[in-house]
Protein backbone atom coordinates (compact mmCIF):
# COMPACT_ATOMS: atom_id res chain seq x y z
CA UNK A 1 0.00 0.00 0.00
CA UNK A 2 1.64 3.26 -1.15
CA UNK A 3 1.45 6.59 0.85
CA UNK A 4 0.29 9.88 -0.59
CA UNK A 5 3.45 10.78 -1.18
CA UNK A 6 4.79 7.75 -2.96
CA UNK A 7 2.45 8.00 -5.55
CA UNK A 8 3.95 8.72 -9.04
CA UNK A 9 1.84 9.74 -12.39
CA UNK A 10 0.10 6.49 -14.13
CA UNK A 11 -0.36 4.24 -10.71
CA UNK A 12 -3.82 2.89 -10.45
CA UNK A 13 -5.39 3.37 -7.16
CA UNK A 14 -8.19 1.94 -5.71
CA UNK A 15 -11.51 3.83 -4.73
CA UNK A 16 -14.80 2.22 -3.46
CA UNK A 17 -13.95 -0.94 -5.64
CA UNK A 18 -12.74 1.08 -8.71
CA UNK A 19 -9.66 1.38 -10.56
CA UNK A 20 -8.45 5.05 -10.85
CA UNK A 21 -5.22 6.33 -12.82
CA UNK A 22 -3.36 9.27 -10.96
CA UNK A 23 -3.31 12.29 -13.64
CA UNK A 24 -1.73 14.73 -11.73
CA UNK A 25 -0.10 15.64 -8.10
CA UNK A 26 0.31 18.83 -6.42
CA UNK A 27 1.75 19.09 -3.75
CA UNK A 28 0.96 21.69 -1.34
CA UNK A 29 3.68 22.41 1.66
CA UNK A 30 1.67 24.62 4.67
CA UNK A 31 2.30 27.79 5.93
CA UNK A 32 2.35 27.17 9.83
CA UNK A 33 4.54 25.04 11.71
CA UNK A 34 3.23 21.55 13.02
CA UNK A 35 1.01 21.67 9.97
CA UNK A 36 1.32 18.79 7.54
CA UNK A 37 2.16 18.55 3.70
CA UNK A 38 -0.59 17.36 1.74
CA UNK A 39 -1.22 16.35 -1.74
CA UNK A 40 -3.57 17.50 -4.36
CA UNK A 41 -4.22 14.53 -6.52
CA UNK A 42 -6.57 14.07 -9.80
CA UNK A 43 -7.83 10.39 -10.44
CA UNK A 44 -9.28 9.79 -13.38
CA UNK A 45 -11.78 6.81 -13.41
CA UNK A 46 -10.75 3.73 -15.25
CA UNK A 47 -14.43 2.17 -16.11
CA UNK A 48 -16.33 5.63 -16.64
CA UNK A 49 -13.50 8.47 -17.49
CA UNK A 50 -14.80 10.50 -14.97
CA UNK A 51 -12.27 12.96 -12.72
CA UNK A 52 -11.88 12.67 -9.42
CA UNK A 53 -10.15 15.18 -6.81
CA UNK A 54 -9.06 13.79 -3.85
CA UNK A 55 -6.76 15.61 -1.17
CA UNK A 56 -4.36 13.10 1.10
CA UNK A 57 -1.64 14.30 3.85
CA UNK A 58 1.43 12.68 2.90
CA UNK A 59 1.34 9.51 5.13
CA UNK A 60 -2.20 8.47 4.41
CA UNK A 61 -1.90 4.94 2.93
CA UNK A 62 -3.66 4.41 -0.14
CA UNK A 63 -4.96 0.52 -1.78
CA UNK A 64 -3.25 0.35 -4.95
CA UNK A 65 -5.85 -1.65 -7.62
CA UNK A 66 -4.72 -5.20 -8.07
CA UNK A 67 -4.38 -5.50 -11.81
CA UNK A 68 -1.69 -7.58 -13.68
CA UNK A 69 1.18 -5.81 -15.32
CA UNK A 70 2.36 -7.04 -18.99
CA UNK A 71 5.24 -5.91 -21.39
CA UNK A 72 3.62 -4.90 -24.94
CA UNK A 73 4.77 -3.29 -27.88
CA UNK A 74 2.35 -0.39 -29.89
CA UNK A 75 1.64 -1.93 -33.12
CA UNK A 76 -0.72 -0.11 -34.67
CA UNK A 77 -3.89 3.09 -34.71
CA UNK A 78 -7.15 1.34 -35.70
CA UNK A 79 -9.45 4.51 -36.03
CA UNK A 80 -9.77 6.02 -32.44
CA UNK A 81 -7.91 2.91 -30.51
CA UNK A 82 -4.34 2.40 -30.32
CA UNK A 83 -3.49 -0.90 -30.34
CA UNK A 84 -0.79 -2.78 -28.27
CA UNK A 85 0.98 -6.66 -28.71
CA UNK A 86 1.13 -8.72 -25.75
CA UNK A 87 5.31 -9.00 -25.68
CA UNK A 88 4.59 -13.44 -24.19
CA UNK A 89 1.89 -14.59 -25.92
CA UNK A 90 1.41 -12.01 -28.85
CA UNK A 91 -2.56 -11.10 -28.05
CA UNK A 92 -3.68 -8.19 -28.91
CA UNK A 93 -5.33 -5.05 -26.54
CA UNK A 94 -6.43 -1.81 -27.74
CA UNK A 95 -7.18 1.66 -25.99
CA UNK A 96 -9.11 4.38 -26.68
CA UNK A 97 -7.41 7.32 -27.93
CA UNK A 98 -9.23 9.61 -25.54
CA UNK A 99 -7.80 7.23 -22.49
CA UNK A 100 -4.36 7.78 -23.52
CA UNK A 101 -4.70 11.77 -24.55
CA UNK A 102 -1.57 12.66 -22.53
CA UNK A 103 0.88 9.91 -23.41
CA UNK A 104 -0.04 9.60 -26.96
CA UNK A 105 2.63 11.98 -27.76
CA UNK A 106 5.65 9.83 -26.24
CA UNK A 107 4.20 6.98 -28.29
CA UNK A 108 6.44 5.78 -31.66
CA UNK A 109 5.98 3.12 -34.32
CA UNK A 110 7.04 -0.28 -32.73
CA UNK A 111 7.97 0.94 -29.20
CA UNK A 112 8.25 -1.79 -26.87
CA UNK A 113 9.37 -1.11 -23.17
CA UNK A 114 5.76 0.18 -22.46
CA UNK A 115 4.05 -1.83 -19.85
CA UNK A 116 0.32 -2.74 -20.06
CA UNK A 117 -2.16 -2.52 -16.58
CA UNK A 118 -4.46 -5.40 -17.06
CA UNK A 119 -7.52 -5.90 -15.02
CA UNK A 120 -9.98 -8.93 -15.52
CA UNK A 121 -8.18 -9.46 -18.75
CA UNK A 122 -8.62 -6.45 -20.15
CA UNK A 123 -6.70 -3.53 -20.75
CA UNK A 124 -7.49 -0.62 -18.47
CA UNK A 125 -3.75 1.81 -19.12
CA UNK A 126 -0.56 1.48 -20.04
CA UNK A 127 2.79 2.85 -18.05
CA UNK A 128 5.26 4.75 -20.28
CA UNK A 129 8.80 4.11 -19.91
CA UNK A 130 10.94 7.70 -17.62
CA UNK A 131 12.62 8.54 -21.22
CA UNK A 132 11.14 8.44 -24.56
CA UNK A 133 14.00 9.36 -27.55
CA UNK A 134 12.17 11.54 -30.08
CA UNK A 135 13.22 13.67 -33.43
CA UNK A 136 13.18 17.31 -33.70
CA UNK A 137 11.39 17.61 -36.90
CA UNK A 138 10.64 21.41 -36.28
CA UNK A 139 12.13 24.10 -34.64
CA UNK A 140 14.13 27.77 -35.09
CA UNK A 141 17.37 27.95 -36.61
CA UNK A 142 20.52 27.39 -33.66
CA UNK A 143 21.71 30.39 -32.92
CA UNK A 144 25.43 31.35 -32.89
CA UNK A 145 26.87 31.36 -29.24
CA UNK A 146 23.74 29.63 -27.80
CA UNK A 147 25.52 27.31 -25.77
CA UNK A 148 26.72 30.26 -23.33
CA UNK A 149 22.50 30.96 -22.84
CA UNK A 150 20.51 29.22 -20.54
CA UNK A 151 17.33 30.24 -22.93
CA UNK A 152 14.70 27.97 -24.36
CA UNK A 153 12.90 27.68 -27.78
CA UNK A 154 9.88 25.72 -28.90
CA UNK A 155 10.11 22.27 -31.03
CA UNK A 156 8.23 19.69 -32.48
CA UNK A 157 8.80 16.31 -32.28
CA UNK A 158 8.06 12.88 -34.62
CA UNK A 159 4.91 12.60 -32.84
CA UNK A 160 3.76 15.74 -32.58
CA UNK A 161 4.62 16.61 -29.30
CA UNK A 162 5.90 20.20 -28.46
CA UNK A 163 8.80 20.70 -25.84
CA UNK A 164 11.13 23.44 -24.85
CA UNK A 165 14.55 22.54 -25.84
CA UNK A 166 17.56 24.61 -25.30
CA UNK A 167 18.29 27.19 -28.77
CA UNK A 168 21.57 25.12 -29.78
CA UNK A 169 19.69 22.26 -30.84
CA UNK A 170 18.61 21.60 -34.75
CA UNK A 171 15.79 20.23 -36.69
CA UNK A 172 17.25 16.58 -37.06
CA UNK A 173 18.69 15.90 -33.91
CA UNK A 174 16.89 13.31 -31.52
CA UNK A 175 16.33 13.93 -28.00
CA UNK A 176 15.25 12.37 -24.77
CA UNK A 177 12.42 13.55 -23.57
CA UNK A 178 10.78 12.83 -19.67
CA UNK A 179 7.14 11.21 -20.27
CA UNK A 180 5.99 12.28 -16.34
CA UNK A 181 6.86 16.41 -16.95
CA UNK A 182 7.44 16.05 -21.09
CA UNK A 183 10.31 18.15 -20.82
CA UNK A 184 13.76 17.83 -22.39
CA UNK A 185 16.15 15.99 -20.57
CA UNK A 186 19.35 15.53 -23.06
CA UNK A 187 20.27 14.90 -26.70
CA UNK A 188 20.63 10.97 -26.90
CA UNK A 189 24.07 9.74 -28.38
Amino acid sequence: MPKARELKRGMIIEFEGVPHAVKTIECKSPSSRGASTYYKIRYNNLQTGMKRDESHKADDMLKEADCQRTKVQFSYIDGDNYVFMDNEDYSQHSLNKEDIADQIGYITDGMEEITALLMDGNIIGIELPSTVSLEVVDTAPRLKGASATNRNKPATLSTGLEVQVPEYLETGEIIKVHTGTGEFISRDT
